[in-house]
């Protein structure tokens, strides 16, 4: 783990994360309907992102190499604009959209994570060099933009901003920092606390209209919010957010799997999974909402295939060119 070769753990790590990915998706449009996928849904949006974007910084260590940032236009820029367009025109045959629009400001649905994914590559160049100063003013910056009424979705600057700091802390963590936090003594049991808990807590205590605050995608004025203490309610959620994120990697095993080889082909997986997602929305009849939300192994196996398909060989053989701009 101490080095930025290729890591069981993270490759493990990112398995699980994208298969939460999927499933969180999945179970969208049903969590209104059952208490059980609604704290399921609360918690996986409280840090499965978080988790995905410190991996991201984690790796993002040689971000001063020549050709870094023509890397980072290369493979992340130029497919956001590549799925963007698809998205545009997927949406319009699905009814989604009434006329086709090709919008590269608003990123459809997903695709937000790749266009902040290239802006903090280039937030690097200035908040590296102040080390954990600089972590300090990212969160500083987090909780500030929320009090700015019209930042939304526009070129993703909100979720920039706000999940810039997991990002930079991935950046700043070396592998023996995070090996003494993760694989310390008592942690595997101090992780499944903390999921379990925050999974209890959720359950009981999440407020229903509080879903935005997880997608940090508007100001908090937008998501209801009218007190200057809101900012202490997102300074919260980094406190909380960590915590969690953390217990998740405590319980991620280093050992080869099978399904570890997706976590090498998560991008495939995370790109693709939106066109099965939405086309399932799309064209299941709203009666069959309650059947399915009452059926989690369904959903579950549902979440795994999706995962074993889209994250294989097969798939990253015939789309590699438009995911990675080679073949």
């Amino acid at each position: 783990m101490a080095s930025t070769k290729r890591s069981k753990f993270f490759d493990n790590a990112k398995f699980i994360l994208i298969f939460l990915v999927v499933f969180g998706h999945l179970i969208s449009p049903l969590k209104e309907q059952d208490g059980i996928l609604f704290t399921l849904y609360t918690v996986i949006f409280l840090f499965h992102m978080p988790a995905f974007i410190l991996i991201s910084g984690y790796f993002a260590k040689g971000f001063k190499k020549k050709g870094y940032l023509k890397k980072s236009v290369k493979k992340v820029l130029i497919p956001y604009l590549i799925f963007q367009i698809i998205y545009s025109i997927f949406y319009f045959l699905i009814g989604k959209e009434d006329r086709l629009t090709i919008d590269l400001f608003h990123p459809h649905w997903t695709l937000w994570f790749l266009l902040s994914l290239f802006f903090w590559n280039l937030l690097l160049y200035g908040f590296a060099r102040l080390r954990w100063i600089g972590f300090a003013a990212a969160i500083v910056l987090g909780i500030v933009i929320g009090y700015v009424d019209n930042v939304g979705s526009y070129l993703s600057f909100s979720r920039t901003i706000v999940f810039f700091p997991y990002f930079l802390l991935g950046f700043l963590l070396n592998g023996n920092q995070l090996k003494r936090v993760i694989r310390a003594k008592f942690s595997f049991p101090v992780g499944m606390g903390i999921i379990m808990i925050t999974l209890l807590f959720f359950g009981m205590a999440f407020p229903k209209d509080a879903v935005p605050w997880l997608l940090a995608d508007s100001s908090y004025a937008h998501m209801g919010g009218t007190e200057w203490s809101d900012g202490l309610i997102r300074a919260l959620q980094y406190g909380i957010t960590l915590l969690v994120v953390f217990g998740f990697f405590a319980l991620i095993p280093s050992t080869q799997y099978k399904i570890t080889k997706i976590g090498e082909r998560t991008l495939y997986v995370y790109l693709f999974h939106g066109f099965i997602i939405k086309s399932l929305q799309a064209f299941i009849p709203d009666e069959s909402l309650p059947f399915l939300s009452e059926n989690y192994l369904l959903l579950v196996i549902l979440s795994f295939i999706i995962c074993l398909i889209l994250g294989s060989y097969f798939i990253k053989k015939y789309t590699r060119p438009l995911v990675e701009l080679k073949s």
